[in-house]
């Protein structure tokens, strides 16, 4: 998997709040059964199996899983990197609401006080970091 871009993986195609959840279980444990994937997130959402396997269907449309066969059953594992994925929401989030730069976001963001000082500080310790 290695570092492929989300967005080149997905040509374009944005994933769903619905599919995130989808792909954060397969994040965290792969490969992974429709059932799995069910158990995994199913219950916090109250979905079927059905609508699971609807989810993973249009995952594997859009190449963000690959599917491989186990016996009777698919076995689900992501083509996208988290990491990759976050990186090109994020770049997408600061684009759309913020033309591109970060400052306003951080700054909307102190200004609406939900930044605590905890967050503050991280942010503080990434930029010395940076400048380094």
């Amino acid at each position: 998997m290695g570092g492929t871009k989300a967005k080149g993986l997905l040509g374009g195609e944005r994933i769903s709040e619905a599919e995130h959840a989808v792909m954060e279980a397969l994040w965290v444990r792969s490969p992974l059964s429709a059932a799995e994937v069910g158990e995994a997130v199913g219950g916090q959402r109250d979905w079927s199996l059905a609508t699971v396997k609807t989810l993973l269907s249009r995952l594997v449309t859009k190449g963000a899983l690959a599917t491989e066969a186990d016996g009777r059953r698919f076995l689900y594992t992501p083509l996208i990197e988290r990491a990759d994925y976050v990186g090109g929401e994020s770049r997408r989030l600061v684009d759309r609401l913020f033309g591109g730069r970060a400052a306003p976001l951080f700054a909307h963001l102190a200004e609406s006080e939900a930044l605590s000082a905890q967050d503050i500080a991280e942010i503080e310790s990434l930029l010395q970091e940076l400048k380094q």
